[in-house]
């Protein structure tokens, strides 16, 4: 009887470990091909309970005419509207403590912005502020800017619509919510980033990015038109807690792991921030994938792309960063899960 368990448990773990081996190299084929044909570049991750399972790297970090810095696991890359995630997280923290409260307005925080007096803090996590996007005005910009530079775009954007009566997807939510846990903590959004969410759970590649350092293993962004070209970068005092973060894939899994399992904020907080209204949950956004649903964000900031997404009820998350798109990141990402789930799939031709 024993010689037979021990059989069975052999034959379980080869057949596991035949099955992981064939889906890596099916997920192999997909990336090299990308890479082989300049259809993108960047950093792939995909773990199981808290476990990586599958990673993959391509492409630079960096290159010119006379150098080529390639991207490894610890490259960074700025994660755009994943910021939201995290942002939304510490919302969620401070309301725990008894800080603040979803349903405060704003009076108190802004008094300067219109319709303060309607506007919760509830209203923009789930971008139902009525308050027009901001970012199309410094798109590209180079050059910082202040807090009251930028609040005073916000302010004087006419409103969309009445509080609380729709929503749409706005940058200005984020960025007030950055502002206002600074005004909350009475520090830099930074030092609270790292405090609250990068050394409670190990994120030893997350924080506030500036000017790209690439002795840091940060990563520039490129364009594709016959060849690569280094594109502009966004000044990181505009996006603040709307966008400013840099990381990795496995970071980022890590992040939406911990979050799930209520590490970072309590299970009510979670149930809250991915309860879905008219497309929008608090910080959460709902990625479907067949039967299946995740939660998590997609980011965007010159031509870096980034998504993260967590399936809960297989324990999966599943991060991809590029910092060079041609092909679609979603397509990219919609065929390595469907690699993963045993979906039909096919390899890309170019």
């Amino acid at each position: 009887m024993r010689k037979r368990i021990l059989l069975n448990l052999w034959l379980s773990l080869l057949t596991t470990h035949s099955f992981a081996q064939s889906v890596n190299q099916k997920l192999d084929s997909l990336f090299d091909v990308l890479q082989k044909h300049d259809k993108g570049m960047g950093s792939f991750v995909i773990s199981s309970h808290g476990s990586v399972v599958y990673s993959k790297v391509t492409g630079y970090r960096y290159m010119d005419s006379r150098e080529k810095i390639p991207s490894d696991q610890n490259t960074k890359y700025r994660i755009g509207s994943i910021s939201k995630l995290f942002t939304a997280t510490i919302i969620f923290q401070l309301a725990e403590e008894g800080k603040i409260d979803l349903s405060n307005t704003l009076e108190t925080y802004f008094p300067e912005l219109p319709n303060n007096k309607l506007i919760t803090i509830g209203h923009l996590l789930n971008h139902r502020s009525g308050l027009k996007n901001f970012t199309g005005r410094f798109k590209g910009k180079v050059v910082p800017k202040t807090h009251e530079e930028i609040l005073q775009t916000i302010y004087h954007a006419k409103s969309k619509f009445i509080p609380g009566s729709t929503a749409s997807y706005s940058n200005a939510n984020y960025l007030l919510l950055g502002y206002l846990v600074e005004k909350v903590c009475g520090k830099p959004f930074s030092e609270i980033l790292e405090e609250r969410i990068a050394s409670k759970v190990g994120l030893a590649n997350t924080y506030c990015g500036g000017k790209t350092d690439l002795t840091k293993d940060e990563s520039y962004s490129y364009k594709f038109k016959r060849k690569w070209h280094q594109k502009s970068q966004t000044d990181m005092s505009i996006p603040g807690g709307t966008g400013a973060i840099v990381s990795t894939p496995s970071d980022l899994a890590k992040f939406i792991e911990n979050l799930f399992a209520n590490k970072l904020v309590s299970a009510q907080s979670v149930e809250t921030m991915k309860t879905i209204t008219e497309g929008f949950g608090m910080g959460i956004i709902p990625l479907p994938f067949f039967e299946k649903m995740a939660y998590g964000h997609y980011g965007g900031i010159d031509y870096f792309i980034s998504v993260v997404a967590y399936f809960p009820e297989d324990g999966l998350s599943v991060a991809y960063c590029t910092n060079g798109e041609v092909y679609p990141v979603k397509d990219i990402v919609e065929t390595a899960l469907s690699i993963y789930f045993g979906k039909d799939y096919s390899i890309p031709v170019f």
